[in-house]
C-alpha cells in the first residue's frame, strides 16, 4: 500500500464512498420522477420505465467489463473516466428534448454507473491497511444505503421546486464535484500506475453484455409473459457460447478458474442469494403496508425507509465488527440475523401490525450490512492485484442479478401465495396470510448462503492443514 498523508488517504475514501453513493442515485433518484416525465412526454408508463431499466441493464451488462479495464488500464483512471462519462450523461438526461433521447442518455449514465459501483471495492483494498479494510466495506455499503434511501425524496424536492431535469442535474454536479477530487487524491497512483500490456476479451464482453440484456429485460416488467419466454432461453445460449468463449481465448474476461476457486465462487453465489432476499422487502412490502395495514402512500413511504435507513446506520459498525471479530465469524452472524429478521418479518406484523414491521426491519437490515461487509472482505482479502476489479465486478454483477431476480421472483412467490385472487380485489387477512408464507419461504435462501459459508471454510480449513 501505498504512503499517503492522513488527508490525501481521507480524501480517497471520501471519493470511493461518495462514486458508490452516486452510483445509487442514479438508481433511485429516478424512481420518483416517473409521473412527471409520462406528462413531460406525453407516454405512457410502460414507455416511461425504460429510464429505470435502461440504467439498470447498462449497469448489469457492463459492471464485469469495467472492473476488467480496471485490472487493464489502473483502477484510479477508469474510475475518473467513469465519474467524466456519468456526469456528462446525467447532464444530458437533463437536456433530453424527448423520450427516446433521454433512455439513450439514459444508458450511458449506466455504463458510468457501473464503474461507479465496481471500482470502489478494488481501490480501497490499496487505500487501506488489511486490518482495516471491514470498516472500509462498511463504509461502502453505508454510503450505497444513504443513496438508496436519499434518492427518492432528493428527487421528490427537486421536482417539486425545478421540474424532472433538476435532480439529473444535481447528481451530475455531485459526480462533477468527485471527479475534480479524484483527479488531485489520485494523481500520484496514476502516474505511477502502467497498462498492465493485456488485452480484453471484447467478444466475451459482447455475449455476457447480451446474456445480461435478455435476462434483465424478461425480468423487469417489460419482459412478462410472452417476451419472457422467449428471452429466457436467449439467455442460456448467450451464456453458453460466453463460457465457450472464456475457454478458447488468451484473455478471458472472467477467468474461470476464478469462478471454481471455492472462497470467490461461493462468495459470488451468496451475494446474489441475500440481494435477492433484499429485494424482497422494497416490492412485497408496498403491498401488504398498502392493501393489508390499509396504511395511506405517504405512510407506506416512511415506513419503507426505515429498511434503507437503518442499512446505512449499520453499515460502519458492522465493517468494524468484520475487522474484531474475523470476516468469516461475522459473515456467518449475519446470515443467522437475515434468518431471524425474515421469521421476524413473516410473524411479528401480524401480531403487532405496524410497529412489529418497523421492529422486523430493524433486525432484518443490520444482518444485511453485517453480510455484506464481511462477504466482501472475505473475497477481497485474497485477490491478486491483477484480479480485483474483475472480482469487485463479479459481485456488482451478482448483486444487480440478485436485485433483478429478487423484483421478479419474490413477487411472484408473493402472487402464487395469493392464489388466484386479483391482488386490488383480495381482503387484508388474504394478503397478511400471503405475506407470512413469502418471507417464511425466503428464509431458505439465507440459510443456504449459510450452508455454503460453512462448507467452504471447511474446505479451506482441510487444505491449511493439508
Amino acid at each position: 500500500m501505498e504512503n499517503l498523508s492522513t488527508t490525501s488517504r481521507n480524501l480517497q475514501i471520501f471519493v470511493l464512498g461518495g462514486s458508490m453513493l452516486v452510483g445509487s442515485l442514479g438508481i433511485s433518484l429516478v424512481t420518483v420522477a416517473l409521473p412527471a416525465l409520462a406528462r413531460a412526454f406525453a407516454a405512457p408508463m410502460q414507455s416511461v420505465q425504460w429510464v429505470i431499466i435502461a440504467y439498470l441493464v447498462a449497469v448489469t451488462a457492463s459492471i464485469v467489463a469495467v472492473g476488467r479495464l480496471g485490472d487493464l488500464f489502473g483502477h484510479a483512471r477508469v474510475l475518473i473516466l467513469g465519474l467524466s462519462l456519468f456526469s456528462v450523461s446525467s447532464l444530458a438526461c437533463a437536456a433530453a428534448p424527448s423520450l427516446s433521447l433521454l433512455v439513450a442518455a439514459r444508458t450511458l449514465q449506466g455504463l458510468g454507473g457501473a464503474v461507479l459501483m465496481a471500482l470502489p471495492m478494488s481501490i480501497i483494498r490499496s487505500v487501506v491497511t488489511k486490518e482495516r479494510t471491514g470498516s472500509a466495506m462498511g463504509l461502502l455499503g453505508t454510503t450505497s444505503a444513504v443513496g438508496t434511501a436519499l434518492g427518492p425524496s432528493l428527487g421528490g424536492m427537486t421536482i417539486n421546486h425545478f421540474g424532472w431535469a433538476a435532480g439529473f442535474i444535481a447528481v451530475g454536479l455531485l459526480a462533477l464535484m468527485l471527479l475534480t477530487l479524484a483527479v488531485v487524491t489520485f494523481a500520484s497512483q496514476i502516474r505511477a500506475s502502467k497498462p498492465t500490456g493485456g488485452s480484453i476479451d471484447w467478444l466475451g464482453s459482447m455475449l455476457l453484455a447480451l446474456a445480461l440484456s435478455a435476462y434483465a429485460v424478461s425480468m423487469t416488467s417489460a419482459g412478462h409473459g410472452a417476451k419472457a419466454w422467449v428471452l429466457l432461453p436467449i439467455t442460456a445460449l448467450l451464456t453458453a457460447l460466453f463460457v465457450w468463449r472464456q475457454t478458447k481465448t488468451t484473455s478471458p474476461l472472467v477467468p474461470l478458474a476464478l469462478l471454481r476457486n471455492s472462497r470467490i465462487g461461493i462468495s459470488v453465489t451468496m451475494n446474489l442469494l441475500i440481494t435477492t432476499v433484499m429485494m424482497s422487502t422494497l416490492v412485497v412490502g408496498p403491498y401488504f403496508l398498502s392493501l393489508g395495514l390499509g396504511l395511506d402512500d405517504a405512510t407506506v413511504g416512511l415506513v419503507m425507509a426505515v429498511g434503507p435507513l437503518t442499512s446505512a446506520l449499520a453499515g460502519l459498525p458492522a465493517g468494524r465488527l468484520a475487522d474484531r471479530y474475523g470476516a468469516g465469524r461475522m459473515l456467518a452472524v449475519g446470515l443467522l440475523q437475515i434468518a431471524l429478521g425474515l421469521v421476524a418479518l413473516a410473524t411479528l406484523p401480524a401480531w403487532i401490525g405496524l410497529w412489529g414491521y418497523c421492529l422486523a426491519l430493524v433486525l432484518l437490515t443490520p444482518g444485511f450490512q453485517i453480510f455484506l461487509a464481511a462477504n466482501n472482505t472475505v473475497t477481497m482479502e485474497g485477490a491478486a492485484t491483477d484480479q480485483r476489479g474483475v472480482i469487485s465486478g463479479l459481485l456488482g454483477l451478482s448483486r444487480n442479478l440478485g436485485f433483478i431476480t429478487g423484483a421478479s421472483a419474490m413477487s411472484a412467490l408473493f402472487a402464487a401465495n395469493l392464489g388466484h385472487v386479483d391482488i386490488g380485489m383480495a381482503d387484508p387477512a388474504s394478503i397478511a396470510a400471503a405475506f407470512t408464507r413469502t418471507f417464511l419461504i425466503a428464509t431458505a435462501l439465507p440459510l443456504s448462503a449459510l450452508i455454503a459459508g460453512g462448507m467452504r471454510q471447511r474446505a479451506e480449513g482441510l487444505l491449511r492443514k493439508g
